[in-house]
């Protein structure tokens, strides 16, 4: 940070929203909103020119998402703090965001009243979550916990689990896999449900990327 200032990129599509965080944000002295973007392409090339210290992104922008700037910053090495932005109160999604190293997950709804202590955060190198977050971190410290006692496998799963595993790594969809083994989409992602949970994998990318590193022990 230049000074004792922190530097501050916004990125969302909806300029009204945009606009009222600027606002908010701006009472603040300290802090300094130095770019603004409306999408993910353009967040990306701001980041690169402006060097923010910390980034506020939507996570649902049009062409790149939120997340997807998040892993350009942090493939480019960018010294970048990111805070995301969502109406999304959803533990699997909550997951993504923090597996991605985000400092920062904030509601839409409360953004307005916790946007500048996220900020502050932050940039002095803590995290913030929103407050209605707090259930999904306990669940995942007890499953963390769980996981050490008990060190689940592939072995863990019953032989329908295994056989939808076995195609997720072929790379196929769900309606894919629920016509090879003539069941519903809704029993397909049902067991992949169970599949994540048993595995303590999030998100779609990290159970593909499962399915396809142990292939060999599901032939």
């Amino acid at each position: 940070m230049s000074g004792n200032e922190i530097r501050i990129l916004i990125a969302d599509d909806h300029p009204i929203f945009r606009e009222g965080l600027k606002k908010v944000i701006s009472r603040d002295t300290q802090l300094q909103v130095v770019g603004e973007a409306e999408d993910g392409d353009e967040a990306i090339s701001r980041l690169a020119e402006l060097r923010p210290d910390v980034a506020v992104l939507d996570l649902d922008m049009p062409g790149k998402d939120g997340f997807a700037v998040a892993r350009a910053a942090r493939q480019t090495k960018l010294a970048v703090k990111v805070i995301l932005l969502t109406m999304h109160n959803n533990e699997e999604i909550f997951y993504t965001a923090l597996d991605l190293g985000v400092s920062g997950y904030v509601l839409k709804d409360g953004a307005i009243g916790e946007i500048v202590s996220a900020i502050r955060a932050v940039a002095a190198g803590r995290n913030f979550f929103s407050p209605e977050l707090s259930t999904y971190l306990l669940n995942r410290t007890n499953r963390a916990a769980k996981l050490v006692e008990r060190n689940p496998t592939i072995n863990d799963l019953t032989p329908a689990e295994r056989r939808v595993l076995k195609l997720i790594a072929e790379e196929k969809t769900s309606k894919e896999i629920a016509e090879t083994l003539f069941v519903s989409v809704r029993t397909v992602e049902h067991h992949r449900s169970n599949i994540c949970e048993k595995l303590d994998l999030h998100g779609f990318n990290a159970l593909v990327k499962f399915a396809i590193a142990h292939k060999s022990e599901l032939s």
